[in-house]
């Protein structure tokens, strides 16, 4: 592979595009100090407490827990939340937004994170898909209602010697019940996933007029493994339906499609590389 010539080609087509798509997975937010959860190991060292009792993060990310220890369930996930709120978004994000304000703000954002850090940096609320949900959305745990309610402000605290959720949990408005963040979990059958899905409608409504336009279509993949592929699934499913061309930034699971570029940088590192040229 010729890391330049990669480079080149991807400030090529990204000067000639019409329209982005920017794809995320776990990757993204390392610049920014996030932990990605690979594997039990880099879990385990982002909580300790919970490599005490042995429990994986696919064990852990279960729906379950809300219901057989939701104090534990509750310090897990608010300590994420708390995380998210106070994050800020690495300068990549900026320079992805200044870039799709080149393209006259046509853009649309697929991300499998939950975190909320598009928004936070700027970009509009209805182009972003969050395919696995946000932590700032709650939901009823039974659920005893279909409601999906905003609550970024709300206030999470954490013992964190015992790794306990302090009382009051979060909770339903309407039956009272243990609350739970609208994200999808593993094993996860309670799920309300209406927020995902009219955010999924918004961009396949998009997609379908960029198509009509035969716009120039450009995907920028960021921080996406095979881990949970959802992501990179996705942005080679727009490429073959839609045409265009995919840039895949990752580290270390850099493959692409034949025809397509790849790109061996984190993701901070790989969006300057990339737009260098045309934001210069």
């Amino acid at each position: 592979m010729d890391i330049e010539q990669n480079i080149h080609k991807a400030q090529d087509v990204l000067a000639e595009a019409e329209a982005l798509v920017i794809t995320a997975g776990a990757g993204m937010g390392v610049d920014s100090g996030l932990p990605d959860f690979r594997g039990n190991e880099g879990f385990w060292k982002a909580y300790p407490p919970i490599a005490k009792l042995g429990i994986s993060f696919v064990e852990m990310a279960n729906p379950s827990w809300f219901k057989n220890n939701p104090k534990l369930a509750w310090a897990f996930y608010g300590h994420r939340f708390n995380l998210y709120r106070k994050t800020v978004p690495h300068a990549g994000f900026s320079l992805l937004l200044k870039l799709a304000a080149l393209k006259d703000n046509n853009y649309f954002i697929f991300t499998s994170n939950v975190d909320g850090q598009f928004q936070k940096a700027g970009f509009s609320e209805q182009r972003i898909e969050e395919c696995h949900g946000s932590i700032f959305h709650f939901q009823c745990a039974d659920p005893c209602n279909e409601q999906i309610w905003d609550v970024f402000f709300e206030k999470i605290n954490i013992d964190e010697n015992a790794f306990e959720a302090i009382e009051p949990l979060p909770s339903c408005p309407k039956c009272g019940g243990i609350a739970r963040p609208n994200v999808l979990m593993f094993g996860d059958w309670l799920w309300i996933g209406e927020r995902s899905q009219q955010q999924a409608e918004r961009f396949m409504d998009w997609l379908k007029r960029i198509k009509q336009k035969r716009q120039k279509l450009v995907v920028i993949e960021l921080g996406a493994g095979t881990a949970v592929p959802t992501v990179r699934h996705t942005s080679e499913a727009i490429i073959r339906e839609y045409g265009g061309h995919l840039i895949r930034i990752n580290p270390r699971e850099y493959q692409v499609p034949a025809g397509n570029i790849s790109m061996p940088f984190g993701s901070l590192e790989g969006i300057k590389k990339i737009t260098s040229k045309i934001l210069t």
